[in-house]
């Protein structure tokens, strides 16, 4: 299967981890707003990331192709079939993908990928505006993380790869998770990334997070 994106991206990293979970290999290929490459614009109409092209099937959006790889390939079941657990898992998609996400995604942008990797600048008033939005939904999260197992139910499921997906990505501009001030989280994070697909998954991300953090510093 081809992936269009990059790692770094929370969403990319989100169908890189189910697709492995799996047993789905994948090749990384460019992809984003602004690449003329006619295949990826096949896959992907908006010109966003993440896309696949699985032997020709082509989608985009990170929780249509969670959804499509889940039903399509066996292996562990990332969205479980009781409609009550089912419609939980895809609100926490939902939480990760938007107000978690749109949170952190502004420091991100602003403070790495504009100025750091694109070299298009940042507004730091933005990132300011992120961070003082990102307390509100880890708060919330911290209330509602179990003690024991996973976000839904008592198997891994898509819940628990999306919000985690935003914490790795929030990584990199230091506003990863803090055990400290909400150790519930810190605790189930780490249970996600003691899940052998997660750990593939991040051991091929390191090898560019070195190169993205050298930049960084630069």
């Amino acid at each position: 299967m081809k992936l269009y994106g990059a790692l770094l991206s929370p969403f990319v990293r989100k169908v890189a981890v189910v697709a492995t979970e799996k047993g789905v290999s994948y090749e990384l290929a460019r992809g984003g707003p602004g690449n003329p490459d006619p295949d990826f614009l096949a896959a992907s109409p908006l010109g966003k990331i993440p896309a696949i092209d699985d032997n020709g099937f082509t989608l985009a959006d990170s929780s249509a192709i969670a959804l499509y790889l889940d039903a399509q390939y066996p292996g562990p079941r990332l969205l479980p079939d009781d409609p009550q657990l089912r419609g939980r898992v895809m609100f926490f998609d939902e939480f990760a993908d938007t107000v978690l996400g749109a949170a952190g995604l502004k420091i991100l942008f602003n403070r790495l990928v504009g100025p750091k990797l694109l070299k298009v600048g940042g507004d730091e008033a933005v990132a300011l505006q992120g961070e003082a939005e990102l307390p509100r939904w880890l708060e919330w999260l911290e209330s509602t993380v179990p003690d024991q197992g996973w976000l839904v139910g008592d198997t891994f499921t898509l819940a628990d790869i999306s919000v985690a997906s935003i914490f790795r990505t929030l990584a990199y501009v230091g506003h990863g998770v803090d055990a400290a001030a909400r150790p519930k989280t810190a605790t189930w994070y780490a249970r996600v990334t003691q899940r052998p697909a997660w750990a593939v998954v991040a051991a091929q991300e390191d090898v560019m997070a070195v190169r993205i953090m050298a930049i960084a510093a630069a």
